[in-house]
């Protein structure tokens, strides 16, 4: 008598092979996934360049330090007395630390460990602007990124 059908090894073979076939996949997908959130994180990073680089555009009186390059990291608690995103009238002075202070609020909002620096370039007319943040693919060297952006207003 002829046998017909798949015998029990060769349905477990099958089944071995089907495994390891989903376990690559699913391993694609999740590595798809953490460079496709690196490339987010990358994005926020230069459209939060390019925003300070307008705000320093748009407040030429400050271009000359310490004004957008103080320490302008994230400060805790409130943000500076003069709120300058309403229908108020403010110095350049005060306009450029709130404008330090939002960005590095958005930084951080956006960002994971999100912050920004301002530099000018030694006897130049350029200016560095530098969004870091951790990224946990790089746990391993350390875990963060740097955009940065050179311009000259």
């Amino acid at each position: 008598m002829k046998n017909r059908g798949f015998t029990l090894l060769e349905v477990i073979i099958a089944l071995v092979v089907f495994s390891f076939g989903l376990l690559a996949l699913a391993a694609l997908m999740a590595k798809g996934l953490q460079y496709n959130t690196s490339a987010l994180h990358r994005s926020y990073a230069s459209s939060q360049a390019y925003d300070m680089a307008d705000r320093i555009r748009a407040n030429r009186p400050t271009l000359e330090p310490p004004f957008y390059y103080q320490d302008i990291n994230p400060p805790a608690g409130a943000p500076p007395s003069c709120r300058c995103d309403k229908d108020c009238s403010c110095s350049a002075e005060a306009m450029a630390a709130f404008d330090a202070w939002e960005w590095n609020r958005t930084n951080s909002d956006v960002l994971p460990g999100g912050s920004g620096t301002v530099e000018k370039k030694d006897g130049t007319d350029y200016y560095v602007i530098s969004v870091s943040w951790t990224e946990n693919r790089l746990e391993d060297a350390g875990g963060s990124e740097k955009f940065e952006f050179e311009f000259r207003p």
